[in-house]
């Protein structure tokens, strides 16, 4: 199940209580064994807050599972941050790349998605082409992280058998220059129905040289994010992930600042939301076409009625909600909206969030 397809799950989730707990983690020894202590805390403190507020025997089921759930996770495998969703009929344990600002527990009607959400926005799934003249292999990769080898009817390719093995022919420049352009055209084309099926966009590890000549035969170049050089000498799957990532921060960078160029654009033209019940509102009403929040915001708040609420600086509060944010970044998200969260300042020229609206 991908990250969209649990967001999904868990933002129409609703259970009294929904318990939300995240904390940042370490991916290597001995570090990680910070990782057992910081849960168990917070463990305990999400069973206390839980008896305390309902009482042991109408949550039982749900106080079964949390003391269950130390058992269930393996620090060795853990990511930068872990993230536990528990209802009476829930259980879902997330560990991902990102860290988040501060580790804490969430108990409300709902679960607490944002440090997820942030997570799935910040992640970007592709694909990584290995190319060179003699072999191609093509690789699902997460962030930093390449997930698989990508096997089908098309790669991997352990040889090229568009080059000729005539003397006569390999003299000629010409001809060459025609077998080199052929199977890249061959393999573009596989590209092509790749990002056709899975959506993925490529970053081509290649020369400079074949880059360019695949960006002359391709039939979408847009699929292409570009290119890092080869070395013949380092293409374990660890380095071209270096590669793409980098790639893919210097992209979603652009994003972020293409996106509050937006904002500043639409402020002009009076179409842009900042006070928070007016977001959320129109958030609801899927009138958000461009949600940007700073990433150390964040507001509690307490519902007064389906569409208004009450700001409080208590996350503790009964019937309160631990961030408002997260409801309204997953409205505009699931209603074909746009959210990013930055630490980019200029977004605090206009505020700490900002709705730019469709209508």
């Amino acid at each position: 199940m991908t990250i969209r397809q649990k967001l999904d799950k868990l933002a129409t989730k609703e259970n009294t209580p929904c318990v939300t707990i995240s904390l940042n983690t370490h991916r290597t020894h001995p570090d990680n064994e910070q990782d057992e202590v910081q849960l168990r805390n917070l463990l305990k403190e999400a069973e206390d807050r839980i008896i305390k507020e309902f009482g042991k025997r109408p949550v039982s089921s749900l106080l079964e599972s949390l003391s269950e759930i130390e058992n269930e996770i393996d620090v060795n495998f853990n990511l930068d941050s872990l993230h536990i969703f528990l209802s009476n009929d829930t259980k879902e344990i997330i560990r991902s790349a990102w860290p988040i600002n501060e580790n804490g527990v969430y108990i409300s009607d709902s679960f607490n998605i944002l440090s997820l959400m942030k997570s799935y926005i910040r992640s970007e799934e592709y694909s990584i082409l290995l190319l060179s003249q003699s072999s191609v292999n093509l690789y699902n990769t997460i962030n930093d992280c390449i997930v698989d080898e990508i096997k089908n009817e098309h790669f991997p390719i352990t040889e090229n058998r568009q080059y000729s093995s005539n003397p006569e022919r390999v003299s000629d420049s010409k001809r060459m220059d025609d077998l080199v352009r052929e199977y890249l055209n061959k393999i573009d084309k596989a590209i092509v129905k790749m990002n056709s099926e899975t959506g993925l966009d490529c970053v081509v590890i290649c020369t400079e040289d074949n880059y360019s000549r695949l960006m002359q035969v391709a039939d979408k170049p847009s699929i292409y994010i570009g290119y890092a050089s080869i070395d013949y000498n380092d293409t374990e799957k660890h380095t071209i992930a270096a590669q793409g990532w980098k790639l893919i921060e210097d992209l979603q960078h652009n994003r972020r600042k293409e996106a509050i160029e937006e904002i500043k654009e639409a402020v002009g033209q009076d179409a842009v939301l900042t006070d928070l019940q007016e977001i959320f509102q129109a958030s609801v009403d899927g009138r958000g076409d461009l949600l940007i929040v700073h990433q150390d915001f964040s507001q509690p708040v307490v519902m007064t009625g389906d569409r208004t609420f009450e700001l409080t600086d208590d996350r503790t509060d009964e019937n309160a909600i631990d961030d408002i944010t997260s409801n309204i970044a997953w409205a505009v998200l699931s209603k074909s909206g746009r959210v990013i969260f930055t630490g980019q300042d200029e977004i605090k020229d206009i505020g700490d969030i900002a709705l730019k609206t469709r209508y």
